[in-house]
């Protein structure tokens, strides 16, 4: 399993002359993209309608979930960064800490599989999807991930996320109550004048 890692990891990692074009496109899926994720959650919260508030409160808490397991797995097996052993290419500065499995690649994952798993929402589930398979692309494209980093952070996700589906009767009622309350108290200034919705 880890030669074919490797083999993969050198058919995509970024050649020695890699165009700027490229590498521009990478450095954006890489860094920024994964900014989408918390910026829908907030767009899901703010919205009046309780089911979308839920479906943001799900994904979070997949997230949240998701990233905790990979501390179990890290702590379990410290598999090193393509750049520690060291093979390819490196075109990003990052810490040499375990590489599997993937932190980006599990938050992205964790919203497009939540959001897959509801019927309204599929469509933007595809292109979470979608995204996600950009990031995974970029961040072996610039050395700081291998390609079986990012099917671990799959796997993870995809075990929370439908975890958190199949038993959120048992916990979203006192979990979404709790968060409308704090937020209304956190935020009531903001509220009372209009500025955020109810």
């Amino acid at each position: 399993m880890e030669s074919f890692n490797l083999r993969l990891f050198a058919w995509l990692n970024a050649p020695s002359h890699a165009s700027h074009l490229t590498l521009s496109l990478a450095y954006a899926l890489a860094i920024y993209a994964i900014y989408l994720v918390p910026l829908l959650m907030i767009l899901g919260w703010l919205h009046r309608d309780p089911d979308r508030q839920r479906l943001a409160l799900k994904a979070l808490l997949g997230c949240l979930a998701a990233l905790s397991v990979n501390e179990v797995v890290t702590l379990l097996w410290d598999h090193p960064r393509p750049f520690a052993i060291p093979v390819g290419h490196t075109y990003l500065d990052h810490a040499a800490n375990s590489s599997f499995p993937s932190d980006h690649m599990t938050v992205i994952s964790t919203l497009a599989i939540t959001l897959l798993l509801s019927r309204e929402w599929r469509p933007l589930g595809y292109l979470s999807a979608g995204l996600g398979m950009g990031i995974a692309w970029a961040r072996v494209y610039l050395g700081v991930h291998f390609p079986l980093d990012m099917l671990g952070a799959i796997v993870v996700s995809a075990f929370v996320a439908s975890l958190l589906a199949i038993t959120e009767r048992f916990y979203m009622p006192t979990l979404h109550g709790l968060s409308r309350g704090l937020y209304r108290r956190l935020f009531a200034p903001l509220i009372s004048r209009g500025w955020l919705a109810h």
